[in-house]
């Protein structure tokens, strides 16, 4: 379901999914039909029907797969109470009307189900034709459903397979983790969840322990914050101390990433836009017993969902039957590597790393694991983690030990000796092109022990009817140093430095080069003990590829080493092929800068500023809303390079702010970072406070606000005409219909204020306790959201699709019609009733 969006589509190829054909630009005032895409391609199937080697029967049901549409899938996030609240209306709403539907042959319509391997059945799928979901009312009133709660991020599209990285990480609330290749965004958003399962309660529990001293009123204890878990992460007062940092290196791609994770109104999360083959060290505070001695961060966890092929998304992105070559993958291969081992250097040891694909050639899973695993010293430094017995119902096949390799003429090669031989004896005596020795097989180490590549996870699509995917769960042992690819520029008639010997680093890199994603190669510097652990971790150096290699690139293959892969989620609708997480366009050298110039890349970010506590705004702010001394009052920043408040101040966690301060003008290009806490909003009188609380910050700061500022309301009635009426006068005895908060809403100062809605818990629909911005003006109130979530809610808790009523838009066409009507100056009786009209909106701030 989701969004409908007819540019998202793929009009060379039909709609999302790939059933071919269809229509597509309009020519001549109607629509031209596209041919359907042929599901066939001779070189992949024989390519792989010799790799994978399944039985007869399977090897049918594999390809058959590929050729069905993907089952639309979806999850549920946020908090995992809120999932939860928002699954059971699925399952006591609509699922019961969707099962009384029939086929005409008499057959019950499959309905929606959960996805069998899910933790908490958060994750379901539907295979229900789109004819059949337009043509029923129960699939209708569902389809509205689900597009309403994802318009607010409520349920996330997301492919099923791209769920499982996530899920094996096994993030907790302190962890600091890395998403080193996150655009679109939803196992980023997946990875922020995580970060915050538990929060709410554990909060919640905090300030009842002082909620009596400090004259706050919360309401009556529920089940899950009797039950929280204070231990789980005790140092911030029950918040997550944890973090996530999501890059991207395309710049575009990093603001979508934004968009997307921004609905969760996360304060734990920073987005960066760099090469994730060169990730930046990022400095931190020095511990205060060594204050001379410089700190790094180091993951707990770090996400390596790399740029690949994509031939795992054959079901929904179907150019690929025609688009695939084999040096699509071929070209990937050594920046997937670097990508690796530079995450297993920015990983804590004790860390893991969760490398995927979506790409089944092993060219780009088992050969880059191993690769990366030799780089960093092998299996005494770095483990391959055994997940056989995780996610349990869920189908997948082990890693593979030996393959073949398929080069862009269509030859195929067992061993790197088999094309060293070739070399020998060729006229040329060049390798092939883009062929390296850590794409093969590696030979058994000592004593017959090779890498344990079994533990590897492979995920095909008739397994389970997904989409095919590869994962790895990389465990870090101990410190290492990595060792250098050394690949020189090749001379005339010699290959392209693969296979050729490696050296060791020897000296610590210059830390402040490292946070330079454009520099080509990191300089040393002078050498540090080893034994350090926050030392600066070593950068990776992208090294270029040869000239003669890059070309004799054709333009097919150009897309392999720039382009991103598929999209992993239903933003495919909006974008339809994720081409390339590209962490740099290519492999080939970048243009030189002029001496002394640093080079720009996309646009410059406002720089991050941090208020003093001591500021007058934030003491106003602190007065007006009777904030609890407990709230953190170091953490509220402003987005300008003034560093004074302006429009919007945000709030972030204490590591972010250690983050940004001390990562200041050492070219880290941070893309955002924080919550808007507060708005800046014209106020009738100067002892209303100018900044009003804003709704994606009042999750975190409702708590701490005084009751002084705080209506609470229980009257399910009085919540939907508080939501269906945007505008609702108060004025001239109108309190009175508002029932149990009538006399608060009359009684409270002007300005902004927290409505808590606290269910007496008798409706099975009405249970879910929230706090939500509410400003009262002289004469009206107004509920600050934005129209879609004021309609997402309504049809979540009343099963109501009325249009909103919008007060403010009434008078002003009223007004409008007068003033057309008359022609002349009005009377004095109608000028008064127009002034009227406006006093009650003008000073109303906008909820969008």
């Amino acid at each position: 379901m989701g969004r409908k969006n007819f540019r998202g589509k793929n009009r060379r190829g039909g709609g999302r999914g790939g059933g071919g054909g269809g229509r597509g630009d309009r020519a001549g005032g109607g629509w031209k039909e596209y041919p359907a895409i042929v599901k066939e391609n001779k070189n992949l199937q024989n390519f792989y029907d010799a790799l994978l080697q399944f039985p007869e029967e399977e090897r049918e049901q594999y390809w058959a797969a590929l050729r069905r549409e993907l089952p639309n899938s979806f999850r549920f996030c946020g908090s995992k109470g809120h999932a939860l609240a928002v699954k059971r209306l699925l399952q006591t709403r609509y699922i019961p009307e969707i099962v009384k539907i029939e086929h005409q042959d008499g057959r019950p319509v499959e309905p929606p189900l959960p996805v069998p391997w899910y933790p908490d059945e958060l994750a379901w799928w539907m295979t229900t034709p789109k004819n059949v979901v337009r043509k029923f009312p129960p699939f209708a009133a569902f389809q509205k459903f689900l597009v309403s709660e994802t318009s607010i991020g409520n349920i996330s599209r997301q492919e099923v397979v791209s769920m499982i990285p996530p899920l094996l990480m096994d993030v907790r609330s302190n962890h600091v983790v890395l998403d080193m290749c996150a655009a679109p965004g939803s196992k980023a958003a997946q990875l922020l969840e995580m970060i915050h399962v538990g929060e709410e309660a554990r909060v919640r529990k905090t300030l009842r322990s002082f909620a009596q001293e400090d004259g706050l009123d919360l309401g009556k204890e529920t089940q899950e914050e009797a039950e929280a878990d204070l231990d789980a992460d005790p140092t911030d007062c029950g918040r997550a101390t944890g973090l996530l940092i999501a890059n991207d290196a395309d710049y575009k791609r990093g603001h979508m990433l934004v968009h997307q994770l921004k609905r969760l109104s996360s304060p734990n999360l920073l987005v960066t836009n760099h090469d994730a083959t060169q990730f930046p060290s990022i400095k931190l505070s020095p511990d205060p017993e060594r204050p001379t001695e410089a700190k790094y961060l180091k993951f707990d966890r770090i996400l390596a969902d790399v740029p690949c092929s994509g031939d795992g998304t054959l079901r929904k992105n179907p150019n690929l039957w025609k688009d695939w070559t084999p040096g699509n993958a071929l070209g990937l291969h050594m920046t997937q590597v670097r990508i690796l081992v530079r995450a297993l250097q920015l990983l804590k040891v004790g860390g893991k790393v969760v490398y995927s694909t979506c790409s089944m050639n092993p060219v780009e899973n088992e050969a880059v694991v191993a690769a990366a695993i030799d780089r960093c010293g092998g299996l005494d430094n770095v483990g391959i983690v055994d997940c056989s017995t995780s996610l349990p119902g869920l189908k997948r096949y082990p890693g593979m030990a030996s393959w073949k390799i398929i080069d862009k003429s269509g030859r195929i090669w067992s061993s790197w000796e088999e094309v060293q031989k070739f070399v020998k004896e060729s006229k040329e005596g060049v390798v092939p092109g883009r062929l390296v020795e850590t794409m093969f097989p590696r030979p058994e180490g000592p004593e017959g022990q090779g890498m344990p590549l079994d533990r590897c996870m492979r995920v095909y699509p008739h397994l389970m009817d997904t989409g095919g995917f590869f994962i790895t769960v990389l465990e870090k042992k101990t410190d290492f140093r990595a060792r250098s690819e050394n690949e020189p520029k090749s001379a005339p008639g010699q290959s392209s430095g693969a296979g050729q010997p490696q050296t060791e680093v020897g000296a610590e890199p210059n830390v402040e080069e490292a946070a330079k994603p454009e520099a080509t190669d990191a300089p040393a510097a002078a050498a540090a003990p080893a034994a350090v652990v926050d030392q600066a971790p070593e950068p990776v150096k992208a090294e270029a590829d040869s000239k003669d290699e890059t070309e004799d690139t054709p333009m097919e293959d150009a897309t392999a080493n720039g382009a991103k892969r598929p999209l992993d989620s239903d933003e495919a609708e909006q974008e339809p092929v994720k081409k390339a997480k590209t962490e740099g366009a290519t492999d080939s050298p970048a243009p030189q800068q002029p001496a002394g110039k640093p080079k720009q890349r996309g646009r410059i970010e406002e720089p991050f500023k941090y208020l003093d506590p001591s500021h007058p705004v934030i003491q106003n702010i602190k007065d007006f809303y009777k904030l609890s001394t407990r709230f953190p009052d170091d953490r509220y920043m402003v987005r300008n390079e003034m560093g004074e408040p302006a429009k919007a101040i945000y709030y972030t966690t204490a590591l972010t702010r250690d983050i940004l301060t001390q990562n200041e003008g050492r070219g880290i290009k941070f893309v955002h970072g924080g919550v808007r806490m507060y708005m800046k909003q014209d106020a009738p009188s100067a002892e209303v406070c100018r900044w009003r609380i804003q709704n994606e910050g009042m999750p975190i700061v409702h708590g701490y606000v005084g009751e002084p500022r705080v209506i609470h309301l229980r009257n399910k009635e009085t919540f939907r005409r508080l939501l269906i009426e945007m505008f609702p006068r108060i004025a001239d005895d109108g309190w009175k219909e508002f029932d149990e908060i009538g006399e608060r809403v009359r009684d409270i100062g002007m300005g902004c204020c927290v409505l808590r809605v606290e269910p007496d818990g008798d409706d099975p629909d009405f249970q879910e306790t929230m706090a939500l911005p509410l400003w009262k003006s002289i004469h009206s109130l107004n509920l600050m959201l934005p129209k879609d979530d004021r309609s997402a809610m309504l049809l979540r808790l009343f099963n109501d699709t009325s249009p909103l009523v919008n007060i403010t838009l009434k008078k002003q066409q009223q007004q409008q019609q007068k003033d057309d009507a008359a022609k002349q100056d009005t009377t004095e009786e109608n000028g008064e009733e127009g002034a009227t009209d406006y006093a009650a909106v003008e000073d109303l701030p906008s909820p969008e």
